[in-house]
């Protein structure tokens, strides 16, 4: 068996169990694994009580995972997400003391509720994968995700994510109501089990998901997509509604998640569409809007598809011809 097909059974397993909690949500929990896979952050943009904090205990659980979750308040501190030195009575001396952090998976709840100094303890970890405390640089363990979460409609006493931040996401994305079949299907299951807790079984640990995660780079792209997400990316900065468009690191995101949707679907090359399904929850929070757009609610999500309707798709031809042949 092939790397690429490995992980595409493996995902296929994966959403599976993962389906079993959180109900109707395939597409959303595609995107998580997608991120997964390419080694991203998400920030989850939705009302409560939608599964956010379910969706990451079940990635943690089916995928094995050390999880962490912060609640982010307006009185929490750095050193409450990275760690301290603590004094020890016993030893006489300063011993150092982890913070949630040094997980696989972070839960970052509500991190719009605490100021910036706090948000930007996350920030060395998100990039760099290590932290500094106390002049001592430490290394996060591998994989490392932040799975952020925000209310949208709730903004007294939050401070919004700075740019620089929300571009250390890979994606955002919501997760929605379920239909009325979906909340019905929810409610027989909870009855059928007895228990709250639904129990899922781990799939993957860390060495397989790192090997997962390696084989991405298997997967073929032609010049001609390439010049594609470039072209979008660059739409986006020229739109006449946007003041700052998607950075350079949107072009990287967008190209990562496409590998990783080619090879989930068990493809070897990337087409057009990958690039189309994965951009709106790319580029869309990397966007800030002229003011008059806010005025008309206008979305950014709708500016990316505004983009996605003006650039050119390259021909399937480029996408579609044998990847075996294009990497010879």
């Amino acid at each position: 068996m092939t790397g690429l097909e490995e992980l595409r059974q493996v995902s296929g397993r994966l959403l599976d169990e993962l389906g079993k909690a959180v109900v109707g949500k395939r597409e959303a929990l595609e995107l998580v694994l997608l991120a997964l896979l390419a080694d991203g952050h998400v920030l989850i943009e939705d009302y409560p009580g939608l599964a956010k904090t379910l969706m990451a205990r079940s990635f943690a659980r089916c995928c094995g995972l050390a999880f962490s979750r912060i609640q982010f308040t307006p009185d929490l501190m750095p050193s409450d997400i990275t760690g301290s030195s603590i004094f020890n009575q016993r030893s006489g001396d300063f011993e150092m003391r982890s913070g949630p952090i040094f997980a696989n998976l972070l839960l970052a709840d509500e991190i719009n509720r605490s100021p910036a100094k706090t948000q930007a303890a996350l920030l060395e970890g998100m990039q760099e994968r290590q932290v500094t405390i106390e002049g001592v640089t430490r290394p996060l363990p591998r994989p490392f995700l932040v799975l952020a979460t925000q209310n949208p409609i709730e903004y007294e006493g939050t401070y919004p994510l700075p740019e620089a931040q929300l571009d250390r996401f890979m994606l955002r994305l919501g997760i929605g109501y379920m239909s009325r079949e979906e909340e019905r299907e929810m409610l027989e299951r909870r009855q059928s089990r007895g228990a709250d807790e639904v129990e899922l079984e781990q799939l993957v640990d860390l060495d397989l998901l790192l090997r997962l995660q390696g084989v991405l780079e298997q997967v073929h792209v032609d010049p001609d997509i390439e010049f594609y997400i470039v072209d979008l990316v660059t739409a986006t900065r020229n739109h006449p509604g946007v003041q700052v468009g998607a950075s350079p690191r949107g072009s990287l995101a967008l190209l990562k998640l496409a590998r990783a949707r080619a090879a989930v679907e068990g493809r070897e090359f990337v087409t057009p569409e990958d690039v189309k399904w994965v951009a709106v929850p790319a580029l869309a929070h990397r966007l800030t809007l002229r003011p008059e757009l806010w005025v008309q609610r206008t979305r950014t999500d709708d500016v990316v598809q505004e983009c996605l309707g003006s650039v050119p798709t390259p021909p399937t031809r480029a996408a579609g011809r044998d990847p075996a042949a294009a990497l010879r």
